[in-house]
């Protein structure tokens, strides 16, 4: 092992380079997220006035889906583990063909009403992007760095909260340590592409709570109840989407029939559930969850099937969004159960489901802060560090590594 002095030390020269490194990396990625981000938007809005005429050909897009993917970019399917396979040295580059495909698969994966998210797509913009960059630079771990720079910078320019997107790319590759080498480049790249998508008119959610919660006994052992709960839930999302993307190949092996078949049946069951109401991000439930719009006692469960079913059949997006609905519209049903302020609860689901998916920890606390408010961290902390422990080293990113402790002989 290292001495301290010896890790992750460098010059004041190289440090310098690193920040600009980061700065260049979030000016990029600031601009990417908000061309993305806007036009996803546009689409949402579009959808929900056309439902009736863009629904009945989610199966037909899903063709079209598989089929430039088939044809210009199969590796390019890999999605997110190609980022983490980059990450660990395991592949030398990320195709450039990547950008398009995913920019536009998920966009009318949202037009024609598929359940899905968006923060996976910003990440592997942002980590594409980044790694261009690595025939340019000679600074030790250069490929590694760029990567998980990439990866931050993709998430803060979608979601502006730097402090989280921070730890979300030094955390997110390998459960167990974090990726300190990549610590000064991330740190500059976050808060320049959160600034420059905000600046360039992107939306953030954020939502300050109006009162803080005294932890008591009686409150802590609440929050390890609903902690227990919520970490069940994102369980039970990763559960179903592996159980159900092995199920599907061996019964549908032709991806082209398999995102037919589940798009067709996506379409009608869809329509049939309140009409589009667990279309697209979920950001219609989150809204709810925070306002004196009515949540069904099902909407946590619906959103889960149907984002589960949207990607297992090949439609493309992200998990993050629809876990923070999800997480949020269970927290307003439990809400009562507990005797706990409805919002307050709402917003420890919408971080703890996802700290409990995505196999994190620092991340989720700190959206729960730069989200929510910093005046009821200690809530947040208690069910985000139950939920994270209980989620059975499963996640949404399988190519996802833990370090684990050897026993002593």
């Amino acid at each position: 092992m290292d001495k301290i002095s010896a890790s992750y030390q460098h010059s004041y020269g190289l440090c310098l380079h690193l920040a600009m490194v980061g700065v260049i990396i979030g000016l990029l990625a600031g601009i990417v997220d908000t061309i993305f981000g806007r036009v996803l938007l546009y689409i949402g809005d579009i959808r929900l006035t056309a439902l009736p005429y863009l629904l009945p050909f989610l199966g037909l897009v899903g063709v079209v889906i598989v089929f430039f993917y088939q044809r210009f970019g199969k590796e390019a399917q890999k999605g997110m583990a190609l980022m983490f396979e980059v990450a660990y040295g395991e592949r030398k580059t990320i195709p450039l063909i990547l950008i398009p495909l995913v920019v536009m698969s998920t966009w009318l994966t949202h037009l024609f009403g598929g359940s899905a998210g968006r923060e996976g797509v910003a990440v592997q913009l942002g980590a594409t992007i980044a790694h261009r960059f690595y025939p340019y630079f000679t600074f030790p771990n250069a490929s590694q760095v760029l990567v998980v720079t990439g990866m931050a910078a993709g998430f803060a320019g979608l979601f502006q909260t730097p402090l989280a997107a921070l730890f979300f790319g030094l955390e997110v590759l390998m459960i167990g340590q974090l990726q300190l080498y990549a610590l000064i480049p991330c740190l500059f790249a976050v808060y320049t592409a959160s600034s420059l998508s905000n600046l360039l008119g992107l939306e953030k959610f954020s939502h300050l709570l109006p009162l803080t919660q005294t932890i008591t006994v009686e409150v802590f052992l609440k929050c390890v109840l609903l902690g227990l709960l919520f970490g069940m839930t994102g369980n039970l999302f990763v559960y179903l989407q592996g159980l159900l993307k092995k199920q599907a190949a061996a019964y549908v092996r032709n991806p082209y029939w398999r995102i037919a078949l589940i798009g067709l049946a996506l379409s009608l069951a869809l329509s049939l559930a309140h009409f589009g109401r667990y279309a697209g991000l979920g950001t219609n439930l989150i809204e709810a969850s925070f306002s004196t719009h009515h949540i069904y006692s099902y909407d946590f469960l619906l959103k889960l099937l149907f984002t589960t079913l949207t990607l297992v059949a090949g439609f493309q997006g992200g998990e993050v969004t629809p876990l923070f609905a999800i997480g949020a519209s269970l927290g307003v049903v439990l809400a009562p159960i507990f005797g706990l302020p409805i919002e307050l609860v709402a917003a420890a689901g919408y971080i703890s489901v996802f700290a409990s998916a995505t196999n994190t920890l620092l991340a989720p606390i700190l959206i729960g802060g730069e989200v929510f408010g910093f005046q009821n961290l200690p809530f947040f902390i208690i069910t985000i560090i139950i939920s994270y422990i209980l989620n059975f080293s499963q996640s949404i990113y399988g190519a996802q590594k833990i370090i684990r402790i050897r026993e002593e002989e």
